[in-house]
């Protein structure tokens, strides 16, 4: 039996290390208090656990020489082995994990956790939000009160329309779930093509040219990766018909925005709303700020005030539990695929 696995056996407590961005926003930001908070709601764990922080590198390396797990968004990639002999896996403070792809620095045997799941309530909210604006053609309206124009637009409600999804995991599901009560029918996309009893069908990427022209709203909330980069391409965009509405919950690669602004401004779309840049902030100079009938919030879709915090600490306690019983961790990214 290893030292550590000695340790833990007689109940030595694991080590938390909480590295912390010194300009981060409020809602990803963990506190001491909000990790007090985490060990109140999980209390069989309270004497199994101790924890550090910090912000920045300013100590990093110190605090990781004994560390177990290590809560994050980034971290220094060179010889992580070396100052952090210990590690057991890093948990990733967010969903997407493509800022540190190629996974080649991670040293054998150490897992790496993203965030998947904690996004779906606000996500869920937020794409229902985005299919009813695009459905009352709240880009257009909105395009028109910047010019200074009244003109109605008349539409219909959302039953019996189409929603294509590509990217039926967590976030996907989660719109799907707000959606169906609304009477659409949802397809989707997703690897290997498994069926969900939240979509009518459920197909392999090999059927995106098909599916595409059935869409009246297209949702994209995929991983990128370098099998999606530019999935949405100018080609792809012109299979849609113009009447549909596009949203975009995933990363900006996965769209190619320049032929998405085309179509836009020349009316072979009828909407979109973008919530992912690249670069991000978007930069005032952009050419999207002035896109018709375009919607763009600032990567705000599913990012909870007020939960994604203990929603994180939460996911984090029940694989510190996992790991305590010998169960397989939640949500381990599988390099070969990328998240």
């Amino acid at each position: 039996m290893s030292d550590d696995a000695e340790g833990e056996t007689r109940g030595a407590p694991l080590r938390v290390h909480i590295k912390t961005s010194p300009d981060s926003e409020a809602v990803f930001r963990i506190t001491p208090e909000l990790f007090e908070q985490a060990v109140a709601r999980h209390p069989a764990l309270a004497d199994r656990v101790s924890v550090s922080f910090n912000a920045g590198l300013d100590g990093f390396a110190d605090a990781m020489a004994d560390a177990d797990v290590l809560v994050t968004w980034d971290l220094p990639r060179e010889d992580v082995a070396g100052y952090a002999p210990r590690l057991k896996w890093i948990h990733v403070i967010g969903a997407g994990i493509e800022h540190l792809r190629p996974l080649d620095w991670l040293p054998p045997g150490v897992a790496l956790i993203n965030n998947k799941g904690v996004h779906a309530p606000k996500a869920g909210e937020y794409g229902l939000m985005a299919l009813l604006m695009l459905n009352s053609a709240m880009p257009q309206l909105i395009t028109q009160q910047r010019a200074h124009r009244y003109r109605e637009i008349f539409t219909g409600t959302l039953a019996g329309k189409t929603l294509l999804i590509v990217g039926l995991g967590e976030m996907g599901s989660a719109v799907a779930r707000a959606a169906r009560p609304h009477g659409l029918k949802i397809l989707a996309v997703r690897r290997g093509g498994q069926e969900s009893p939240l979509a009518d069908a459920v197909h392999g990427p090999d059927a995106l040219d098909t599916l595409l022209p059935q869409a009246d709203f297209l949702l994209l909330t995929t991983p990128l990766t370098e099998e999606t980069r530019g999935l949405i391409d100018r080609r792809r965009l012109a299979l849609l018909r113009p009447s549909v509405g596009l949203i975009n919950m995933s990363r900006a690669g996965v769209v190619d925005y320049v032929a998405l602004a085309e179509a836009l401004t020349g009316g072979r779309l009828a909407g979109a709303l973008l919530d992912v840049f690249d670069p991000e902030p978007l930069p005032a100079d952009s050419p999207l700020w002035d896109v018709p009938n375009l919607i763009m919030t600032p990567h705000v879709s599913s990012d909870d005030l007020n939960a994604y915090v203990p929603r994180t600490l939460d996911l984090l306690f029940e694989n510190l539990r996992r790991h305590l019983a010998g169960e397989p961790l939640k949500n381990r990214v599988r390099p070969e695929l990328g998240y």
